[in-house]
């Protein structure tokens, strides 16, 4: 658990040896169609790497993000970089573009669930957003 020790924006996991790693340095793996979607029980620890003012896991299936800007141009440019992220990773998230504002819905098409790579990309959507944060 992250707790106290960054808050709702720090992007911080700890791995089953109990030290702290960044969940977007996490590789984004491909699952199989073996694999199972992830239960609340297992992503819950990957959620907590995420912010928790811009995700939230919807009906325990996709996650649902919300980054704001101070502009359309700010959006479009965020919205570029992270369909290239998604094309470099070949996971790709539904985008919705407005002004001021991004929304991305992801989830693990294969498995139709959650899978750790769905927050490994939130994660670094996530880094990406740093530069283009509007001051508060």
């Amino acid at each position: 658990m992250v707790g106290d020790e960054g808050g709702p924006n720090v992007q911080a996991v700890r791995d089953p040896i109990g030290t702290m790693s960044s969940l977007a340095d996490e590789p984004c793996e491909a699952c199989t169609s073996d694999d199972e979607p992830l239960t609340p029980e297992e992503y819950e620890g990957y959620l907590e790497g995420v912010r928790s003012d811009v995700w939230d896991v919807v009906d325990d299936h996709h996650l649902s993000g919300h980054y704001e800007f101070d502009d359309f141009r700010d959006a479009l440019e965020f919205t570029y970089e992270i369909g290239e992220l998604a094309e470099e990773e070949w996971h790709h998230p539904d985008i919705a573009l407005a002004w001021g504002e991004v929304e991305v819905e992801m989830w693990t098409h294969k498995i139709d669930g959650l899978h750790k790579t769905d927050f490994v990309m939130a994660a670094r959507m996530d880094r990406i957003y740093e530069g283009y944060e509007p001051a508060a």
